[in-house]
Protein backbone atom coordinates (compact mmCIF):
# COMPACT_ATOMS: atom_id res chain seq x y z
CA UNK A 1 0.00 0.00 0.00
CA UNK A 2 1.34 3.41 -0.91
CA UNK A 3 -1.06 5.36 1.30
CA UNK A 4 -3.47 6.13 -1.54
CA UNK A 5 -7.10 5.50 -0.68
CA UNK A 6 -9.22 4.22 -3.51
CA UNK A 7 -12.74 5.66 -3.58
CA UNK A 8 -15.59 4.05 -5.35
CA UNK A 9 -18.38 6.43 -6.32
CA UNK A 10 -21.77 4.84 -6.62
CA UNK A 11 -24.28 6.83 -8.66
CA UNK A 12 -27.88 6.08 -7.97
CA UNK A 13 -29.93 5.38 -11.04
CA UNK A 14 -32.58 8.09 -11.27
CA UNK A 15 -35.32 7.52 -13.82
CA UNK A 16 -35.55 10.31 -16.36
CA UNK A 17 -38.84 12.08 -16.35
CA UNK A 18 -39.93 13.62 -19.61
CA UNK A 19 -41.50 17.01 -19.01
CA UNK A 20 -43.70 17.96 -21.92
CA UNK A 21 -43.08 21.38 -23.35
CA UNK A 22 -46.18 23.56 -23.32
CA UNK A 23 -47.45 24.70 -26.68
CA UNK A 24 -46.32 28.16 -27.77
CA UNK A 25 -48.55 30.80 -26.24
CA UNK A 26 -49.60 33.78 -28.30
CA UNK A 27 -50.31 37.03 -26.60
CA UNK A 28 -54.01 36.75 -27.34
CA UNK A 29 -54.43 33.30 -25.79
CA UNK A 30 -55.42 34.83 -22.45
CA UNK A 31 -58.39 36.46 -24.13
CA UNK A 32 -59.55 33.10 -25.41
CA UNK A 33 -58.98 31.20 -22.18
CA UNK A 34 -61.23 33.60 -20.32
CA UNK A 35 -63.99 33.01 -22.85
CA UNK A 36 -66.43 30.36 -21.54
CA UNK A 37 -68.72 30.39 -24.57
CA UNK A 38 -66.30 29.87 -27.47
CA UNK A 39 -62.63 29.12 -27.12
CA UNK A 40 -61.85 30.22 -30.65
CA UNK A 41 -63.48 33.60 -31.04
CA UNK A 42 -64.17 36.76 -29.15
CA UNK A 43 -64.51 37.82 -25.56
CA UNK A 44 -67.70 38.48 -23.67
CA UNK A 45 -67.95 42.16 -22.75
CA UNK A 46 -69.19 43.55 -19.46
CA UNK A 47 -71.89 46.17 -20.00
CA UNK A 48 -72.86 48.66 -17.29
CA UNK A 49 -75.98 50.76 -17.90
CA UNK A 50 -77.10 53.63 -15.68
CA UNK A 51 -80.55 55.07 -15.11
CA UNK A 52 -82.80 56.47 -12.39
CA UNK A 53 -85.06 54.84 -9.85
CA UNK A 54 -88.63 56.03 -9.18
CA UNK A 55 -87.27 58.79 -6.95
CA UNK A 56 -84.92 60.13 -9.60
CA UNK A 57 -81.80 58.77 -7.90
CA UNK A 58 -79.00 57.74 -10.28
CA UNK A 59 -78.48 53.98 -10.23
CA UNK A 60 -76.82 51.20 -12.18
CA UNK A 61 -79.76 49.34 -13.73
CA UNK A 62 -77.81 46.69 -15.67
CA UNK A 63 -74.43 45.12 -14.99
CA UNK A 64 -73.47 41.93 -16.76
CA UNK A 65 -72.10 40.33 -19.90
CA UNK A 66 -73.59 41.62 -23.14
CA UNK A 67 -75.52 38.82 -24.83
CA UNK A 68 -76.40 40.17 -28.30
CA UNK A 69 -73.50 38.50 -30.10
CA UNK A 70 -73.00 37.36 -33.68
CA UNK A 71 -70.45 34.74 -34.68
CA UNK A 72 -70.82 32.81 -37.90
CA UNK A 73 -68.83 30.35 -40.04
CA UNK A 74 -69.38 32.53 -43.10
CA UNK A 75 -67.23 35.23 -41.44
CA UNK A 76 -64.79 33.25 -39.27
CA UNK A 77 -62.64 35.12 -36.77
CA UNK A 78 -65.03 38.06 -36.39
CA UNK A 79 -67.25 38.60 -33.34
CA UNK A 80 -69.85 41.39 -33.20
CA UNK A 81 -71.38 42.42 -29.87
CA UNK A 82 -74.23 44.91 -29.77
CA UNK A 83 -74.21 46.89 -26.53
CA UNK A 84 -77.07 49.38 -26.96
CA UNK A 85 -79.24 50.99 -29.57
CA UNK A 86 -81.80 53.72 -29.90
CA UNK A 87 -84.71 53.82 -32.32
CA UNK A 88 -85.30 57.55 -32.42
CA UNK A 89 -83.59 60.92 -32.20
CA UNK A 90 -83.47 62.50 -29.65
CA UNK A 91 -82.91 59.19 -27.89
CA UNK A 92 -85.02 57.89 -25.00
CA UNK A 93 -82.91 58.14 -21.83
CA UNK A 94 -85.41 56.44 -19.51
CA UNK A 95 -85.21 52.89 -20.83
CA UNK A 96 -85.04 50.12 -18.25
CA UNK A 97 -85.41 47.26 -20.74
CA UNK A 98 -82.66 45.86 -22.94
CA UNK A 99 -82.99 47.25 -26.50
CA UNK A 100 -80.59 44.72 -28.09
CA UNK A 101 -82.29 41.39 -27.46
CA UNK A 102 -83.24 40.62 -31.06
CA UNK A 103 -81.16 39.46 -34.03
CA UNK A 104 -77.99 41.42 -34.73
CA UNK A 105 -78.26 43.37 -37.97
CA UNK A 106 -75.65 45.63 -39.53
CA UNK A 107 -77.48 48.95 -39.59
CA UNK A 108 -79.03 51.00 -36.79
CA UNK A 109 -82.81 51.45 -36.59
CA UNK A 110 -84.42 54.19 -38.65
CA UNK A 111 -83.55 57.57 -37.08
CA UNK A 112 -81.57 55.72 -34.43
CA UNK A 113 -78.08 54.51 -33.56
CA UNK A 114 -76.29 51.38 -32.46
CA UNK A 115 -73.23 50.92 -30.23
CA UNK A 116 -71.19 47.76 -30.80
CA UNK A 117 -67.74 46.28 -30.39
CA UNK A 118 -66.25 44.08 -33.10
CA UNK A 119 -63.28 41.79 -32.59
CA UNK A 120 -61.23 40.87 -35.66
CA UNK A 121 -58.94 37.89 -35.18
CA UNK A 122 -55.90 37.50 -37.47
CA UNK A 123 -57.22 36.48 -40.87
CA UNK A 124 -56.18 33.53 -43.01
CA UNK A 125 -55.70 34.56 -46.68
CA UNK A 126 -56.40 31.04 -47.94
CA UNK A 127 -59.64 30.93 -45.98
CA UNK A 128 -60.66 34.38 -47.19
CA UNK A 129 -60.23 33.29 -50.79
CA UNK A 130 -63.15 30.85 -50.55
CA UNK A 131 -65.58 32.99 -48.52
CA UNK A 132 -68.63 34.78 -49.93
CA UNK A 133 -69.14 38.26 -48.50
CA UNK A 134 -72.74 38.51 -49.68
CA UNK A 135 -73.70 35.35 -47.82
CA UNK A 136 -72.08 36.58 -44.61
CA UNK A 137 -73.66 40.03 -44.81
CA UNK A 138 -77.05 38.53 -45.64
CA UNK A 139 -77.00 37.13 -42.09
CA UNK A 140 -76.97 40.76 -40.90
CA UNK A 141 -79.64 41.90 -43.36
CA UNK A 142 -77.10 43.71 -45.53
CA UNK A 143 -76.16 41.57 -48.53
CA UNK A 144 -76.70 44.59 -50.78
CA UNK A 145 -73.95 46.50 -48.97
CA UNK A 146 -71.15 44.22 -50.19
CA UNK A 147 -69.02 45.66 -52.99
CA UNK A 148 -68.86 42.99 -55.68
CA UNK A 149 -65.55 42.35 -57.44
CA UNK A 150 -63.57 44.21 -54.76
CA UNK A 151 -60.05 43.24 -53.68
CA UNK A 152 -61.32 41.94 -50.32
CA UNK A 153 -64.36 39.63 -50.07
CA UNK A 154 -65.84 41.73 -47.23
CA UNK A 155 -65.42 45.15 -48.82
CA UNK A 156 -68.67 46.96 -48.00
CA UNK A 157 -70.25 50.26 -47.11
CA UNK A 158 -72.83 51.14 -44.50
CA UNK A 159 -75.90 53.34 -44.85
CA UNK A 160 -74.88 55.15 -41.68
CA UNK A 161 -72.42 57.64 -40.27
CA UNK A 162 -69.93 55.50 -38.34
CA UNK A 163 -67.60 56.55 -35.53
CA UNK A 164 -64.90 53.98 -34.77
CA UNK A 165 -62.23 53.79 -32.06
CA UNK A 166 -59.53 51.12 -32.19
CA UNK A 167 -59.35 49.70 -28.66
CA UNK A 168 -56.69 47.00 -28.94
CA UNK A 169 -54.33 45.62 -31.55
CA UNK A 170 -53.92 46.95 -35.05
CA UNK A 171 -55.72 46.52 -38.35
CA UNK A 172 -55.62 47.68 -41.96
CA UNK A 173 -58.55 49.72 -43.21
CA UNK A 174 -58.76 48.99 -46.92
CA UNK A 175 -60.35 51.54 -49.23
CA UNK A 176 -61.06 51.30 -52.98
CA UNK A 177 -57.45 51.96 -54.01
CA UNK A 178 -55.32 52.26 -50.87
CA UNK A 179 -55.16 51.17 -47.24
CA UNK A 180 -54.22 52.56 -43.83
CA UNK A 181 -52.74 50.81 -40.80
CA UNK A 182 -54.69 51.72 -37.66
CA UNK A 183 -53.47 51.12 -34.11
CA UNK A 184 -54.99 51.29 -30.63
CA UNK A 185 -56.15 54.84 -29.94
CA UNK A 186 -56.77 55.74 -33.58
CA UNK A 187 -60.21 57.06 -34.55
CA UNK A 188 -62.08 56.75 -37.84
CA UNK A 189 -65.13 58.59 -39.15
CA UNK A 190 -66.76 56.57 -41.95
CA UNK A 191 -69.11 58.56 -44.18
CA UNK A 192 -70.69 55.71 -46.11
CA UNK A 193 -67.49 54.83 -47.99
CA UNK A 194 -66.38 51.45 -49.32
CA UNK A 195 -64.02 49.76 -46.87
CA UNK A 196 -62.85 46.43 -45.47
CA UNK A 197 -61.05 45.44 -42.28
CA UNK A 198 -57.95 43.26 -42.60
CA UNK A 199 -56.07 41.98 -39.55
CA UNK A 200 -52.68 40.76 -40.81
CA UNK A 201 -51.02 40.66 -37.41
CA UNK A 202 -50.78 38.01 -34.70
CA UNK A 203 -53.18 39.49 -32.12
CA UNK A 204 -56.91 40.23 -32.17
CA UNK A 205 -58.04 43.78 -32.83
CA UNK A 206 -61.09 45.23 -31.07
CA UNK A 207 -62.91 48.26 -32.46
CA UNK A 208 -65.79 50.14 -30.85
CA UNK A 209 -68.35 51.46 -33.34
CA UNK A 210 -71.23 53.89 -33.07
CA UNK A 211 -73.44 53.78 -36.16
CA UNK A 212 -75.91 56.63 -36.68
CA UNK A 213 -78.69 56.35 -39.23
CA UNK A 214 -78.04 58.55 -42.26
CA UNK A 215 -79.42 59.24 -45.69
CA UNK A 216 -78.48 56.44 -48.05
CA UNK A 217 -75.77 57.39 -50.48
CA UNK A 218 -76.80 57.08 -54.13
CA UNK A 219 -73.94 55.83 -56.31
Amino acid sequence: MNGTVSKTVVRASVPRVRIPHPPPVRTYLAVRLNNPWNENMGKKIRRVVTGHDKNGVAKVIMDGKASCILQRPNRPGVTLTNLWQSDRSPANMERHDDPVTGPLILHPPKNGSVFRIVQFDPEDPEQLAVLDGKVAFAEMGASGNIVEGARHPFMHRTDSLDYAVVLTGEIFMMMDDDEYLLKAGDVVVQQGTNHAWSNRGSEPCQIAFILIDAEKRHS
